[in-house]
């Protein structure tokens, strides 16, 4: 087959739209900050296994407030996320997390009103225990951000606050309803149904 020079010129074009077109589709979308705003629960998330990041703009954080940014995965995919906070997206600093059993944990103290990013990494940790499996390319997270009181997140105060009305009620019932009235009342009521 003869090609002359239009139809080189439009095969040139079309493999640098090729070209184009697939470097388009291949750029990472997890380096463009994806919003996560405070109190609220972004269920569902998911990076790559190997070397995966995705950046997150904070919002609705308050200036001079504590707050806990928590990641929760499971514990089948054996993987090691770390999360860092940054004031822009090309801060290189790192920071010291905490990690409780399949939970990473940020904590950090809102300065200013500044825009604040939390760049989310993970890695393979570990390999699949069972024969013929394969290694799974994506790993399922949750993230979250949450205000923090006294070093407790905000929401569950509530929980203390039924422990503490539960204690009480356990404590007060017995001093006006004792075990041993309550007693000789059924034995009462037994002899009664009995005669």
């Amino acid at each position: 087959m003869k090609f002359d020079k239009w139809h080189m010129n439009l095969l040139i074009l079309l493999s640098i739209l090729l070209f184009i077109q697939v470097g388009i589709s291949s750029t990472p979308t997890s380096l463009q900050p994806k919003n996560l705003t405070v109190g609220e629960e972004l269920k569902g998330e998911t990076l790559h296994l190997n070397f995966g990041q995705k950046f997150y703009k904070l919002v609705g954080l308050k200036e001079n407030f504590w707050y806990e940014v928590k990641i929760s995965y499971p514990a089948s995919i054996p993987a090691s996320f770390s999360i860092e906070l940054k004031k822009d997206l090309t801060d290189k600093h790192r920071n010291s997390n905490r990690r409780l059993l399949n939970t990473e944990k940020l904590i950090f103290k809102a300065e200013s009103t500044e825009q604040v990013h939390v760049l989310v990494t993970v890695n393979a940790e570990g390999v699949v225990a069972q024969p013929n499996v394969q290694e799974r390319e994506l790993v399922l997270y949750n993230i979250v951000c949450d205000e923090l009181m006294l070093g407790i997140p905000r929401f569950t105060w509530w929980v203390g606050f039924m422990a503490v009305l539960c204690f009480l009620f356990a404590f007060i019932f017995p001093h006006y309803f004792p075990l041993h009235r309550l007693l000789e009342y059924d034995a009462q009521n037994q002899k009664e149904i009995k005669d």
